[in-house]
């Protein structure tokens, strides 16, 4: 923190930087091109949704890192995603709860919500975006924790949730599990519902020929293990994956085979089509 020895001339230079800041980086983006989302705060309940809600517990009072605080349980457009002002609207509650810092003065915790390792304030946002104007790297916080079907890891942006919230979807569908689970990842969140419905349809198949019923844990599981990895195996023999990930590279490996070739069969021949066709 830059030192006046004046309270609260330097807290009025707390604000002033760190609306300069935000404003520079508002700049930045809009010269970069880059989407509008990039300096927007997390929504709560928008990541939990997209996430799948599955309950949570209070753990009490935490020292947490400021950088893990990505979000907001509320609306509010005062702060970006760096808890930076947008506007002067803020000015005098933020530069009193400043001066109290400078000063000294006992701060309350903020609250937060925990998802992985992130964290949702739910009441606290000038303390945090003070806290961060001044250089702080942890600051205290009541926490409860919320358990989520799938883990936040990989979320930065809002675009992020779209991927989630359609991979989350695909899992319910096709429910895989362990490595099956984490094997199966792709970047487009509609390749996740091309995907669950082609896993679908070779269970449908499954089961006309063995003349029986399969629940979707079980055809999920034999799909992976019966055609994803000896399919994934033979592009890598192959050296067809390219920049693909494994299940990209299913994906498009299926559906140019059934697409050339008419088949639904797996061998040396059809390989060979395809590595052709690639090359």
């Amino acid at each position: 923190m830059k030192e006046t020895g004046f309270p609260r001339a330097d807290a009025e230079n707390d604000f002033l930087r760190a609306r300069r800041s935000q404003v520079l980086s508002r700049l930045s983006t809009w010269l970069r091109r880059e989407p509008d989302d990039v300096n927007i705060t997390l929504p709560f309940h928008e990541v939990v949704e997209a996430l799948g809600y599955l309950g949570e517990h209070r753990i009490g009072l935490r020292v947490i890192k400021l950088e893990s605080i990505v979000g907001t349980v509320d609306r509010s457009r005062d702060f970006d995603r760096r808890f930076r002002p947008t506007s002067a609207r803020v000015r005098e509650r933020w530069e009193r709860l400043a001066l109290a810092a400078r000063r000294g003065e006992e701060i309350p915790p903020i609250e937060v919500y925990r998802v992985g390792e992130l964290h949702f304030i739910i009441d606290g946002h000038h303390r945090v975006s003070v806290a961060l104007a001044q250089g702080l790297s942890t600051i205290e916080a009541f926490v409860t924790v919320v358990r989520t079907k799938l883990d936040p890891s990989g979320i930065r942006h809002r675009g992020d949730l779209i991927v989630k919230d359609y991979r989350r979807l695909f899992l319910e569908r096709v429910p895989l599990t362990g490595h099956a689970r984490a094997s199966v990842i792709v970047s487009d969140p509609w390749d996740y519902a091309k995907l669950g419905e082609h896993v679908e349809a070779w269970g449908f198949r499954l089961m006309q020929d063995e003349g029986k019923f399969s629940d979707r844990p079980s055809v999920a599981q034999r799909w992976f293990e019966e055609e994803f990895v000896p399919v994934v195996g033979m592009l890598r023999q192959a050296d067809l994956i390219g920049n693909r990930t494994d299940a990209e590279a299913y994906m498009w490996v299926a559906a140019e085979r059934y697409r050339l070739i008419r088949t639904h069969r797996w061998d040396d021949d059809v390989i060979e089509k395809l590595r052709s066709r690639e090359h």
